[in-house]
């Protein structure tokens, strides 16, 4: 056992060494006479802690805080535009928190503390940057809110300097993004430059053809290439009905027993009332010679005579027929004599049906006629349909293109939070109805909490001997 013995001790000390052992170790509890030290000491230690915090209550300046709250709405936008003859446009802005490689939010909360956007707040409210100060942003975690607060003298002035900055923000932000559809809008002049350029350039290639070949479109050779298939069809149904009518007049005429010519004639002379008077003069002198061939012999005067009147009429008759028809005496020998009843319908038939076999083989040449010059046609505006169809397919592509350019040009001036998504103002800048420095309460706080350590260490101090003692007689503190 090592024994610890105080080198301080009351009896080995002089007078100094009391002295120093009193400041170190202090006096006895029930030892009055220092209470006057300690009174002092605390006295000017709540001096020290008082004074100034008072002094900075009483002369500090009050300064209000006015709050406001952002909001950006999650969901994205989309829009369709139809345009007859052209297409359709579509566009699609996607949600601000789609994509985890940009914040929308963090982009704001950096755009609020920006310069350019604190001086257009400060110049707005005529004043200068230092006195409007920097705005203090705060984002809420898992939320799309953003919070900025301003500060001023009066809570009108914080207020006030809360409705700078937003206006200020806004305006940028239209700036941004008006810049943004100005920038996409130049970059695609260009291509709507070539292309209209291209369509034009088509558009003359086809105009030329045109001139130069009277072709005015691959619409009009396929309405050539038609017209001549169905004359096609045309020839074939028109021979066939040549033959059907031919067919038929020739089995007419064989039971007839004489052509259609013969029958004209035939209806024509017999339609005369001469001729018909001629032929009953004939008929009256056929039956005067034979009555008198009955009666006389050949060569007697009355037989003669009666064969020599015959003849007149017979010739008479003939000759009347060859003037009218202008048939020769061989073609009216086969003339029909008794063309009434039935049979003058027959031969009325025979003539309408010659008639109409020769107004089918007329059509069928014109037809005819008409299938080889469509032949030639469509020979000569082979070439020219083929080049004009290539030239109208890269006209419609063409036209195609260049709308479609026009279309996004015009679709993108409404996609104006692609890249600075919407924001809303959830709560307007507040008016503070209380300054928020200096706060009384925290700092009277503070200084309780300071008086209250300030007699905590006076009375840790008037208790240190004892403390000091117990310490240092605990086992394990000597060895």
């Amino acid at each position: 056992m090592i024994t610890l013995t105080l080198p301080f001790a009351p009896k080995a000390r002089p007078a100094k060494g009391g002295v120093v052992r009193r400041v170190v170790m202090g006096g006895k509890l029930s030892d009055l006479k220092r209470l006057p030290r300690y009174v002092a000491t605390g006295v000017l230690g709540a001096t020290l802690i008082w004074a100034p915090l008072l002094g900075y209550l009483k002369t500090a300046p009050l300064s209000y805080r006015s709050t406001t709250s952002l909001i950006m709405p999650g969901s994205g936008a989309s829009a369709s535009m139809n345009v007859n003859g052209i297409g359709q446009a579509t566009s699609y802005a996607n949600s601000a928190f789609a994509s985890n490689a940009v914040s929308p939010t963090e982009t704001y909360k950096r755009l609020l503390g920006a310069d350019r956007i604190v001086d257009a707040a400060a110049a707005s409210l005529n004043i200068e940057r230092a006195e409007l100060g920097q705005p203090r942003v705060r984002l809420v975690d898992q939320t799309s809110l953003i919070h900025f607060e301003t500060t001023g003298r009066t809570p009108e002035a914080a207020q006030a300097r809360g409705d700078a900055i937003l206006a200020a923000f806004f305006t940028e932000l239209d700036a941004l993004r008006a810049d943004e559809v100005d920038t996409r809008q130049d970059s695609g002049l260009q291509a709507i430059s070539d292309y209209r350029a291209s369509v034009a350039d088509t558009r003359s290639q086809i105009e030329a053809l045109q001139t130069a070949t009277g072709l005015l479109s691959v619409d009009q050779y396929d309405v050539l290439l038609d017209r001549h298939l169905a004359l096609d069809e045309e020839i074939l149904k028109q021979r066939a009905l040549l033959s059907d009518r031919a067919a038929a007049t020739a089995a007419l005429e064989a039971q007839l027993g004489l052509d259609a010519a013969v029958a004209a004639a035939t209806l024509k002379l017999f339609a005369d009332s001469a001729y018909v008077a001629l032929l009953d003069e004939v008929a009256r002198s056929e039956v005067a010679l034979t009555e008198a061939s009955s009666r006389y012999g050949n060569g007697h005067p009355r037989m003669q005579a009666a064969q020599s009147a015959r003849d007149r009429s017979a010739t008479a008759a003939l000759s009347h027929a060859q003037s009218m028809t202008g048939l020769d005496a061989k073609a009216l020998s086969g003339f029909d004599l008794a063309p009434d009843g039935a049979r003058a319908q027959l031969l009325a038939e025979l003539v309408r049906m010659n008639v109409e076999v020769s107004g089918a083989k007329e059509q069928l040449v014109t037809l005819e006629v008409q299938k080889a010059e469509s032949q030639i046609a469509l020979a000569t505006y082979a070439p020219v349909a083929a080049r004009m169809q290539d030239l109208e397919r890269d006209f419609s592509v063409a036209e195609a293109l260049f709308a479609s350019a026009i279309a996004r040009a015009q679709s993108s001036k409404s996609d104006v939070y692609a890249s600075y998504p919407l924001v809303q103002v959830l709560e307007n800048p507040s008016l503070p109805t209380k300054p928020s420095s200096p706060n009384r309460k925290l700092a009277i706080m503070a200084g309780i909490a300071a008086t209250f350590m300030l007699l905590m260490s006076l009375a840790m101090g008037w208790i240190r001997i004892a403390l000091i003692s117990r310490l240092m007689n605990k086992p394990g503190a000597q060895s």
